[in-house]
């Protein structure tokens, strides 16, 4: 039995969304400060550079998480590899090497409460099951997961995606139900949501954090001829097309 005082109780800090076993906090003010640092973190407080953090009820979902992510725990909560045998040892290990994501992410069981490093960057929990159950995620931007999810190494499907649209030759993929959290460096409020029904939508520039594992990625010149592309000054452009959504920012990182 345990009681945590003074956390998301304390009138500085604010829950932004609960789904399912997350939940968001974020610290309106940054008390810590001294005289000298006073003034720009009453900026940052109001051009909202705030510090956020995930709360996980571990006794509602085991939880996958980012290596290192952890602050820290309370209560009967286990940390596991996730490891299922030499053979998901061996997968999860490529499958990190090709997608810049940690080789191995913890597993956290049992019944209690699992707080993750705070962060400045935007938090976004998004229902996989809203996605048809299979989405793609752009490099980095893994937090956390219900363990119910499923991960895989996506390749993409030809070179010149990679190569040409600067992007990795594999971008991490999820499926299955449940609920993942993404670190955003844009703010929910500002991400632009597309929806496509055997369509195709094409992005000058990488400023798509997550799509459909439905939808095909490529990288296609903008024009019809090399002429025309540089007629149009726009070169190269990632294309997305069948059926299916894509989270897009208004803004290259």
């Amino acid at each position: 039995m345990y009681k945590i005082k003074n956390f998301e109780g304390n009138d500085d800090v604010k829950v932004l969304k609960e789904l399912g076993a997350f939940k968001v906090v974020e610290y309106q003010k940054d008390l810590s400060v001294d005289h000298a640092s006073a003034q720009g973190a009453y900026y940052a407080a109001q051009m909202n550079v705030r510090k956020r953090q995930v709360v996980c009820d571990v006794s509602l979902s085991n939880i996958t998480v980012q290596a290192g992510a952890m602050q820290w725990m309370v209560g009967d909560v286990k940390a596991t590899t996730g490891l299922k045998g030499v053979g998901d040892f061996f997968g999860k290990t490529i499958r990190g090497k090709v997608t810049n994501e940690s080789a191995i992410k913890p597993e956290y069981t049992g019944n209690g409460t699992l707080v993750l490093e705070p962060t400045y960057k935007h938090i976004l929990l998004i229902d996989v099951d809203d996605w048809d159950g299979s989405m793609i995620i752009e490099d980095g931007l893994f937090l956390a997961c219900d363990s119910e999810l499923k991960h895989k190494a996506v390749m993409r499907s030809n070179i010149s995606s990679s190569v040409m649209g600067g992007e990795g030759f594999f971008n991490l993929g999820l499926s299955g139900g449940g609920v993942v959290a993404l670190e955003s460096y844009v703010p929910k409020e500002e991400l632009i949501e597309i929806e496509l029904e055997d369509d195709e939508l094409k992005i000058d520039g990488n400023m798509a954090i997550a799509w459909s594992g439905s939808l095909n990625f490529t990288v296609e010149r903008s024009g019809k001829s090399l002429i025309g592309s540089a007629a149009s000054g726009e070169g190269l452009v990632n294309v997305y097309r069948g059926t299916g959504k894509v989270l897009m920012a208004p803004v290259l990182r």
